[in-house]
């Protein structure tokens, strides 16, 4: 019997469901909002909700110092956060974001089944999710000319 066993094991190993909500988590936090399936994204809330949490309690000096508690807090989060844009992002931008909320960061919205297997999929995003908050920052400038795309793509 699986009595008082706690999270889902989503039909992987150990390694690899890490491994996935590292990913899942630094995907939420670049671009404000994902989707997956319901199971993934109820696993994924409480991990999101104590990085933001993390960073939110330790966010920057007035004068732009760091304390060593917050080194010691961004160091933390990096074994969850995979890349240095969305750690900086995760305590510049995100952390500012919920000064003032006292928890519940995320929201999940279900959005139907998926075509190929009838999975439930939902969107899990930020409370405050705004496209202009999260930018993605490997997307195409749409203010470019054709001109600057080509030579760039030629360089």
């Amino acid at each position: 019997m699986r009595h008082r066993k706690s999270g889902r094991k989503l039909g992987r190993n150990s390694s690899h469901r890490k491994a996935m909500f590292r990913n899942m988590v630094t995907s939420l936090i670049t671009h404000g909002r994902i989707e997956t399936t319901v199971a993934k994204a109820k696993e994924l809330r409480p991990i999101a909700e104590k990085l933001v949490t993390l960073a939110k309690k330790n966010l920057a000096n007035e004068d732009g110092t760091s304390s060593p508690t917050r080194v010691a807090a961004i160091r933390e989060a990096g074994k969850l956060v995979r890349g240095r844009e969305a750690l900086h992002k995760l305590f510049s931008d995100v952390g500012d974001m919920f000064v003032d909320r006292p928890g519940g960061y995320t929201r999940i919205m279900r959005t139907g089944t998926r075509l190929g297997d009838n999975s439930e999929m939902a969107i899990i995003e930020f409370v405050g999710y705004s496209a202009e908050n999260f930018v993605d920052p490997y997307a195409f400038d749409d203010d470019a000319s054709d001109e600057e795309q080509g030579e760039a793509a030629e360089a």
